[in-house]
């Protein structure tokens, strides 16, 4: 396995590098922000993250650790390959864990091949693993904090309310807020915790 390169840029193309290393020139692919940056025949380190299946062994490099360890949680999500876990690094560090930390769907839903479900689950799934951080009301909607305390009083578990949240800022726009809260739960089936 290949943990990081380091060498010449030999060829950039429209999603990759090709890193000559040791006379060797390996093929990388590399989040944009970091791709329109690059020269050719400039000297480059990256992390890298190895995709390695019976009929495939690419490549995927980044500039910090931090992005390879995000990049991995990305793609331990059901459903996110890699190709799309790199157009969502994209985006940046910071930026995709405040869009997690608030429960931001539509950051996610601009990305192509990015779905609703799917982004709703990077959310779900990612928002204890990015540094511990637990559910951040105060940056969450008026409509999401006010289903948040309506639901407080059935003392739902945190997750059963994140997910809660998430659905009604992606689909339930048009109602009032306790009818929100209510029809999610009826429609759901979720039982109340005692």
């Amino acid at each position: 396995m290949i943990g990081a390169l380091q060498g010449t840029i030999f060829h950039k193309g429209l999603d990759h590098i090709i890193l000559m290393t040791g006379g060797v020139g390996y093929r990388v692919a590399v989040p944009l922000p970091l791709l329109t940056k690059l020269q050719q025949s400039e000297e480059l380190s990256v992390w890298i993250y190895n995709h390695i299946r019976e009929d495939v062994f690419d490549l995927y490099g980044f500039a910090s650790l931090p992005e390879l360890k995000l990049f991995e949680l990305i793609i331990g999500v059901s459903g996110i390959g890699p190709k799309t876990a790199l157009l969502i690094m994209s985006k940046g560090v910071s930026e995709i864990e405040q869009a997690i930390s608030r429960a931001d769907v539509s950051f996610f839903t601009g990305i192509p091949r990015l779905g609703t479900k799917n982004a709703q689950k990077i959310i779900i799934e990612l928002k204890n693993k990015i540094g511990g951080r637990d559910l951040d009301l105060t940056t969450a909607t008026q409509d999401q904090q006010e289903v948040s305390k309506r639901c407080k009083h059935w003392d739902l578990k945190k997750e059963k309310l994140w997910i809660s949240l998430v659905h009604l800022k992606a689909d339930l726009q048009s109602k009032t807020k306790f009818e929100k809260c209510s029809n999610y739960w009826e429609n759901h089936n979720y039982e109340h915790d005692t």
